[in-house]
This record gives structure tokens, C-alpha cells and sequence, in this order.
């Protein structure tokens, strides 16, 4: 049995090649910055400046994003050597082989489905406090996860914003990323009208100390940040639908992280000189800020951005669901009839559905906020594997890069490598035995049903 056997590069492109190369460096960044910029922007600064970090919570946001620069300059070389679909999964499977991929893409399901059910959850919040003022209200029973002793059994909201979603992206990707630019261009002209207000009334002496904690604070700070630029990685999903993936998937990866930390630090310097920021540690620091100034029409105009937001959130992790469990399906780890790419829409509408069944079961029926944490398990996973996986990349000669390369090798892989094992060990302790049983689970349905279904068996 020869659980380590590697997957072709050239079987990859060329199964791939039924996708239409449709996206440009633009989409690539809007599909980045929808599934990176959440709700968390208004929350995070606020909390974590009143008990971490202070004023400087600006440089928790900075070093934060420095250190996913690291290894989004990894997924980025990655991207422009093997421009295929499936992500760190993929790359795993050429890299490490069969083994070490499919664990890379069954934490990546996790992550993906996981984000996209909890999210969904908190749009069915949005979305309810929205429409009572209109005298809108959602039945008790169809209001949240189940819980028949309070009268309730599914979260309706839920279902059908994942269930819209999901017949968008069905109509294919053309429509749906114009419609996602759209969206992203909203949410973040909503952030800039907040910095521009705030803006105005701005008191320097709020920042005054700038390190109440120390430097060591806003490094601690850095820590719990961290976890607001995850998302980032779906960009490389999209790999076998980008126009010059070696020119543009660098951009759109490096691009997100850009724009995402020039808002969140934006919002966090203007959100700190607007209060003081011991007055921060609430539920919506941001809303709170806008209505001690007296600009309760901006609070009103941040609920909607939230909702933009999470929308843009869920489309991009739906999308990139659906390639990887393509992907899977490509290579017979999962079964062949999810990999078929429907000729009209050029999407695999089969892997769509049954993501979008999940989805909707887990977000109608289940309270995940306990397990959120293992979204973040495992995307580090993902980002541990891929940062040390470009010292086995740059080994192989039959794999060519014309296009990004991560500067400073080998020392910048190595170190993207260890700041993520660092962050990982940030989690807590039930956070590894939830995802140790996940990762099990994947193990017996690999050894029971992938090992023997795989392309690579054949070839044996």
C-alpha cells in the first residue's frame, strides 16, 4: 500500500481544462477581501484595543497581516507553479502525496463548510434586527438552531441565504463574481464612509498612552487578530479559472492582504481616537462610537455592510467548497460524479449541491459557535503544510514557475512555517481533540472508500 504516491502535474492541467479562464486580478482581490473582511471589523478593534492592546491595536492589525503575508506569498508561488483547482489540497497531493493532500483538503472542508454555516447564522441575527423595525418578524420556530425545548427547530433565514447563494454561483461564475465586485465595492465604501466621519471627531488625547499595554500587548494582540485576515487562502481555489494565473494570482493573494489591513487599520485608529478605548469592550464597539458622537445613521448604514459582508463571505467559501470537493472527486478520493463540469455554466454544478445540502443542514439545525475555533485549526493546517511545502516545490524539476517566486528562500518559508505552528498552539486544548476526531473521520473514509477509488490505483 503506498499511501505517499504523487499525483502529475500534467493530469491535473489536464482535467482542469474544461474551466473557462474568466477571472482577472481585480475579481481575484474582490473574492479575497469578501471572504476576509466580515463582521469582525467592527468587533476586533474594539475589543481587543480595551483589553490587549490599546490604541495600538493598528500594529496588532499590522503585524498580523505581516505574518500572513508570509504565507500568502507561499500559496502564492504555489499558485503560479501548479495553476490547477483544489488549493493546499492539491498542492499537497503533488507535493507530499495522496495522503498528506487528502488531510490538507478534508481540514480545508472544514474550515470552508464550518465558516459558511457560522456566518450564515450571524446574517439570520442581521437580517432579523434589520426587518423588525419594518414589522417583519421571523416565526419562533424557524428562528434559530434546534432546540425543541424552546420552541424552536430550524434556523429558516439560514437556509435560504445559503440556498440564494448557492443557485447564484449555479448560474456560473461570470455572473456571480459581477455581482460579488459589486457587493465587496459596497461593504467597502460603507468601512470608508465610517473612517471619513470618524474622522472628524477624532480627540488626540484618546491616544493617549499608545501602548498602555506595552509593546508585549500588542503582540498579544497580533495573536487574536490574526485570525480576522483567514480566508485568504480561498483565492487559490480558483487557480484553474484565472486569466494568467502566474501573473494575477499573486496579486489577487498579496492584493487582499493589502486592502484588508490598510480597513482594519484604518478603522482601528479612527475607532481608538473617537472613544477612549478602556470604553471598548462591548459587543459593537464601532456602532457604540458612532452613537456616543451623535452619527446614528452611519450605525444604521454598518448593519447593512455587515450583512453585505457576511453575504460576500459565504458566496466566495461556497464557490470554493464546491472546487475542492471537485477536486477530491477528480482524483477519485471521493466519488467521480461530483467532478463532472456541467458544459453550459463550466462549474461543477453536482459538488455545488451537495456542499450547499450540507451547508444549509449544518447552519439550519446546529450552534457552531463552540466549534468555530476549528475553522481557524484548519486553516493553519492548510498554511503549516504550504509554507514548508516550497522547499519540496523547489526541488522538483518537472514542475516550472515562470511566475512568482517567494523571496528570502529558504529562511521566509521556514519562518512562515513556525509563525503558523505558533499560532495554532494559540487555540485551545478541546480545539485539538474536536479536530483529532475530524481528522480521523477523514482517515477511515480515505483507508474505506479514496485509497481504492484513487486515479493513482490504476496506476499502481
Amino acid at each position: 500500500m503506498n499511501i505517499f504516491r504523487k499525483q502529475n502535474v500534467k493530469t491535473y492541467l489536464g482535467e482542469d481544462i474544461k474551466f473557462s479562464r474568466t477571472l482577472s486580478a481585480f475579481d481575484l482581490v474582490a473574492m479575497g477581501v469578501g471572504a476576509v473582511i466580515g463582521t469582525g471589523i467592527f468587533i476586533l478593534p474594539g475589543t481587543v484595543a480595551a483589553t490587549t492592546a490599546g490604541p495600538g491595536v493598528s500594529l496588532s492589525f499590522l503585524i498580523a497581516a505581516v505574518i500572513c503575508v508570509l504565507s500568502g506569498m507561499c500559496y502564492a508561488e504555489f499558485a503560479s507553479s501548479i495553476p490547477v483547482a483544489g488549493s493546499a489540497y492539491s498542492y499537497g497531493n503533488i507535493i507530499y502525496g495522496e495522503i498528506t493532500g487528502w488531510l490538507m483538503g478534508w481540514a480545508l472542508i472544514l474550515e470552508y463548510m464550518l465558516a459558511v454555516a457560522t456566518v450564515a447564522a450571524g446574517w439570520s441575527s442581521y437580517f432579523t434586527s434589520f426587518i423588525k423595525p419594518f414589522g417583519v418578524t421571523i416565526p419562533k420556530a424557524f428562528s434559530g438552531p434546534f432546540n425543541p425545548k424552546g420552541g424552536v427547530y430550524f434556523d429558516l433565514v439560514a437556509v435560504v441565504v445559503i440556498i440564494l447563494i448557492s443557485l447564484l454561483l449555479a448560474h456560473g461564475l461570470k455572473s456571480s463574481i459581477k455581482i460579488n465586485n459589486l457587493a465587496v465595492i459596497i461593504k467597502i465604501s460603507i468601512i470608508l464612509i465610517f473612517i471619513f466621519v470618524g474622522l472628524q471627531f477624532i480627540k488626540p488625547a484618546n491616544y493617549h498612552p499608545f501602548l498602555p499595554y506595552k509593546f508585549s500587548g500588542v503582540f498579544r494582540g497580533a495573536t487574536t487578530v490574526f485570525f480576522a485576515f483567514l480566508g485568504f487562502d480561498v483565492v487559490s481555489s480558483s487557480a484553474a479559472e484565472v486569466k494568467k494565473p502566474q501573473k494575477n494570482m499573486q496579486i489577487g493573494i498579496i492584493g487582499t492582504l493589502a486592502v484588508a489591513v490598510v480597513l482594519y487599520m484604518g478603522v482601528s485608529l479612527v475607532l481608538t481616537g473617537m472613544v477612549n478605548y478602556k470604553d471598548l469592550n462591548i459587543a459593537n464597539p464601532v456602532s457604540f462610537a458612532l452613537e456616543y458622537v451623535h452619527q446614528n445613521w452611519v450605525a444604521e448604514l454598518l448593519s447593512l455592510g455587515a450583512m453585505i459582508g457576511m453575504a460576500t463571505m459565504m458566496l466566495t467559501m461556497i464557490y470554493s467548497s464546491s472546487r475542492l470537493i471537485y477536486a477530491m472527486a477528480r482524483d477519485g478520493l471521493l466519488p467521480h460524479i461530483f467532478s463532472k463540469i456541467d458544459p453550459k455554466s463550466k462549474a461543477p454544478q453536482l459538488s455545488l449541491l451537495a456542499v450547499t445540502i450540507i451547508i444549509a443542514l449544518g447552519a439550519a439545525f446546529f450552534s457552531v459557535e463552540q466549534l468555530t475555533n476549528l475553522v481557524s485549526f484548519g486553516t493553519l493546517f492548510a498554511f503549516t503544510l504550504v509554507s514548508f511545502g516550497i522547499l519540496k516545490l523547489r526541488k522538483r524539476t518537472n514542475i516550472s514557475n515562470e511566475g512568482f517566486k517567494v523571496p528570502g528562500y529558504p529562511i521566509v518559508p521556514i519562518i512562515s512555517g513556525l509563525f503558523c505552528i505558533l499560532m495554532m498552539c494559540q487555540l485551545n486544548a478541546d480545539v485539538y481533540l474536536l479536530a483529532a476526531i475530524w481528522l480521523v473521520i477523514g482517515l477511515i473514509i480515505y483507508f474505506a472508500y479514496g485509497y481504492k477509488h484513487s486515479q493513482l490505483t490504476n496506476k499502481d
